[in-house]
C-alpha cells in the first residue's frame, strides 16, 4: 500500500502527495499525533483542539473519495515500522514541511529509516517555499510560477485500505494545561471557505485602511492565518481566489476604490508569508540563535521574570499593549501592528532577550507559524542586522490605533469607567486607575536606553561586514519587469508577521 502522511496540510484539495499515491494504489490516509512534539514550549491546548476539529473535518473530506484517515499515535518511525510489517508499505507520500526545529530532527531520522527499509520517500512543494535553495535570486519569480499553476484536482475515488486507529491522548496525559482561548477560530476547511468568500465579498474592502487597528481588523483581516498554518487552505487556492477577485475589481470597480489597494495590499502579504518560512527553510538555527551574530551580548546576560511575567499576563500598566495581550490570549490572534508594538515593548522597554517571549506568543497565536514566527520576532527585536529598528511607543500607538478607547475598555475592564482624555495614560490622572496598575517602566527613558545601546552596536566596525552576508542569503530581492533582479537588494523594513490575515 501507499501511505499519504498528512503533517500540516490537513485537505484533500490542491493536494499532490494525496493525488499521486491514489493513482498509483491503494492508498492509507494517515495522521500521526506524537505526543514528543507536544512536550516542546511552543504549543497550546487552542492548537490541540484547533487540530482535533481539523482531523474530525478531514476525515469527513476523504469519506467523499472512498478514505478514512488512520490515526495513530507515538513516533513516526515506529508506526511506520509497525505498519509495514502489518502491510508492505509501497511508497511513503508527504509533503514538504518547513516547520520548528524538532520536526527537522525528525524528519531526517524517518528518512534515514526508510532509506534501510527501502521504502521510497515521495515529497512533494506544498506552497512558495524552495529547499535546498542556492540563491534567493530567482526566488520571486519562482514563487509566482509555483503560485499559478493549477492547483491538484480532488481525487474521484481511491483504492481504500483500512487500518484502526488511535484513541487521541488528553490533554493531562500530554502534559498540557487547559488554557482558556473561549474566543478562538473553529478548525476545519468549511469555516476557512467560508472566511475566505466573506472577505472577497464584502470584509476585505477596506482591508487596507483597517488592517494596523485591532478594533476594525478582526473583521477587515481575512482571518484565514489559521487555516493556512494548519493545511486546511493552501496558499496556492487563496492566491488564485485573490487573483480572480483582483481581476473583476479592475473591470467593475472605479478607479479610487478601496478594494484595489486592499487586494494588492493583501496579495503582496501572500508572498511575504513564504518568504519568511524560506528564511527558516534555509537557516533552521534561527529558531534559537540570534541570526546577526555581533548581536549576541546585547541582551544575553539580562532577563527579567518580574517583567516577563506582567507582559504576559497583560499587567505591564500600559493599557493598550495589556489589552492586545488579553485580546490575544482570549481569541488566538492578533493584528500585524499589535503583535509588532508587544514584540516591541518586551524587547526594548523590557530589554527581554527574545526567546522566552518568542515561546509565549508561540502558544498564544493559534496561527504559529515558525518561519514566520521567528524570523519576525528577530526582526523586531533588533537580532537580525539587517532591518530598521523600530521603537514602538505603545501610548502614541493607543492614541493612534483606538483613540476612543474601545478596544482597551474591552479587555481591560478596569479601566472601563475611564474618558478617553484619560484611559490611554490613567496613572496622569489621580483615581484613574483603581485597581490598574502603575507602569512597570518609565516609557521614555526605557526607550532612549533601548535605542543608545543598539544604535552603538551598529556603528561597530564589524557590524556591516556581517549584515552584508546575511543580506545576500536572506533579504528579499526586488524584480525587474522582466522578472530579472535589480541590482540593489531591498531590505525588508517592517513587520510581515501574517499582516494580511
Amino acid at each position: 500500500m501507499n501511505v499519504v502522511w498528512f503533517k500540516r496540510d490537513l485537505r484533500i484539495s490542491d493536494h499532490d502527495p494525496l493525488a499521486s499515491a491514489i493513482e498509483s494504489g491503494a492508498t492509507l490516509a494517515l495522521y500521526i499525533f506524537e505526543p514528543a512534539l507536544w512536550q516542546g514550549k511552543d504549543l497550546d491546548s487552542r492548537h490541540y483542539h484547533f487540530l482535533q476539529e481539523s482531523l474530525t473535518d478531514l476525515d469527513i473530506q476523504l469519506k467523499k473519495i472512498n478514505l478514512r484517515l488512520t490515526i495513530k499515535v507515538g513516533d513516526v518511525e515506529d508506526v511506520i515500522k509497525q505498519l509495514n510489517e502489518g502491510f508492505h508499505i509501497k511508497g511513503v507520500f508527504s509533503h514538504q514541511e518547513t516547520w520548528n526545529d524538532w520536526t527537522h530532527q525528525r524528519d531526517k531520522r524517518v528518512a534515514k529509516l526508510l532509506g534501510q527499509l527501502s521504502i521510497p520517500w515521495h515529497q512533494f512543494q506544498q506552497n512558495g517555499v524552495i529547499r535546498k535553495l542556492e540563491s534567493r535570486n530567482g526566488w520571486a519569480m519562482r514563487w509566482h510560477q509555483f503560485m499559478s499553476n493549477a492547483p491538484i484536482k480532488v481525487p474521484v475515488c481511491a483504492q481504500s485500505i483500512k487500518v484502526e486507529s488511535d484513541n487521541m491522548p488528553t490533554l493531562k496525559e500530554i502534559g498540557i494545561p487547559n488554557t482558556d482561548c473561549g474566543y478562538r477560530q473553529t478548525g476545519g476547511r468549511d469555516m476557512a471557505l467560508t472566511l475566505i468568500d466573506s472577505f472577497f465579498s464584502m470584509r476585505g474592502e477596506r482591508y487596507a485602511k483597517e488592517m494596523s487597528s485591532p478594533v476594525t481588523a478582526y473583521e477587515s483581516c481575512s482571518r484565514i492565518s489559521t487555516y493556512l498554518a494548519f493545511g486546511s487552505l493552501s496558499i496556492r487556492e487563496v492566491y488564485q481566489l485573490a487573483l480572480q477577485k483582483k481581476k473583476e475589481i479592475y473591470v467593475h470597480t472605479v478607479t479610487g476604490s478601496p478594494w484595489r489597494q486592499s487586494i494588492r495590499a493583501f496579495m503582496s502579504r501572500l508572498r511575504w508569508h513564504c518568504h519568511f518560512i524560506q528564511k527558516l527553510e534555509d537557516e533552521p538555527t534561527i529558531e534559537f540563535k540570534n541570526l546577526h551574530s555581533a548581536t549576541d551580548t546585547l541582551r544575553e546576560l539580562h532577563f527579567d521574570r518580574e517583567h516577563f511575567d506582567a507582559w504576559q499576563t497583560g499587567r505591564t500598566g500600559y493599557p493598550f499593549v495589556d489589552a492586545c495581550m488579553r485580546a490575544l490570549r482570549a481569541t488566538g490572534w492578533l493584528n500585524f501592528r499589535m503583535r509588532a508594538m508587544l514584540v516591541s515593548f518586551a524587547s526594548y522597554h523590557l530589554w527581554l532577550h527574545w526567546r522566552e517571549p518568542s515561546l509565549h506568543l508561540a502558544r498564544m497565536f493559534l496561527d504559529y507559524e515558525p518561519g514566520i514566527h521567528y524570523a519576525q520576532i528577530q526582526m523586531q527585536s533588533g537580532t537580525t542586522g539587517i532591518n530598521a529598528i523600530r521603537i514602538y511607543n505603545p501610548i502614541k500607538q493607543g492614541m493612534d490605533q483606538d483613540p476612543e478607547g474601545i478596544f482597551i475598555k474591552k479587555w481591560v475592564p478596569e479601566l472601563s469607567s475611564l474618558p478617553k482624555t484619560e484611559i490611554h495614560t490613567p496613572w496622569l490622572f489621580e483615581h484613574s486607575g483603581g485597581t490598574y496598575p502603575a507602569p512597570i517602566v518609565d516609557e521614555k527613558s526605557a526607550r532612549r536606553a533601548a535605542s543608545s545601546k543598539i544604535y552603538a552596536l551598529r556603528r561597530s566596525p564589524t557590524f556591516k561586514k556581517i549584515s552584508t552576508k546575511i543580506v545576500e542569503k536572506h533579504a528579499s530581492r526586488k524584480q525587474s519587469a522582466k522578472g530579472k533582479p535589480k541590482k540593489k537588494i531591498a531590505f525588508t523594513k517592517s513587520w510581515k508577521q501574517n499582516e494580511l490575515f
